[in-house]
């Protein structure tokens, strides 16, 4: 099993991949990436790029099942919900010693705080929407997201 990474390094990450702007070019960018790296590693991932609750990229390579689309859907409400990516919530109580579902008192058929969703930070804006990525273990949709955001930050940059 992957470790979970401690709460301070998924805080720091939310504060690093801050955008300057997304528009729904910067969303299939994305999204696309994300398709590219899933088709290159035969990854059984589903994919979903949203602004404002507005999917503006879904995909789901081979592999991937409608209940990565329920995971996709619970995981997204869990970052509107809270404002940061789903590992981060799930970690959050963790580190509290508890777990979500206990802590939350939310309903986990709606939400779950798993990773691999993230939200869609623009500098000096806040959120602006959510990435999502289903269908590997929690903390491995986490760090495919973070790469392909990693990458589009350092390309908004110039």
């Amino acid at each position: 099993m992957t470790d979970f990474p401690a709460l301070a390094e998924l805080a720091a990450e939310e504060v690093e991949l801050q955008l300057t702007r997304f528009t729904n070019d910067d969303a299939w960018a994305l999204g696309s990436a994300l398709v590219a790296r899933g088709r290159a590693e035969q990854l059984p991932i589903a994919i979903e790029v949203s602004r404002h609750s507005h999917q503006l990229f879904h995909a789901a390579l081979t592999g991937a099942t409608p209940d990565n689309d329920e995971w996709i859907a619970r995981k997204a409400r869990t970052v509107h919900r809270f404002g940061h990516s789903s590992l981060a919530v799930g970690q959050r109580f963790r580190e509290l010693g508890t777990t979500f579902e206990a802590g939350s008192g939310l309903d986990p058929e709606l939400y779950a705080a798993h990773g691999g969703g993230f939200p869609l930070l623009v500098r000096d804006v806040g959120p602006v929407g959510v990435v999502v990525v289903s269908g590997l273990p929690q903390v491995e949709d986490h760090r495919m997201v973070v790469a392909a955001l990693r990458d589009l930050v350092a390309q908004q940059a110039g």
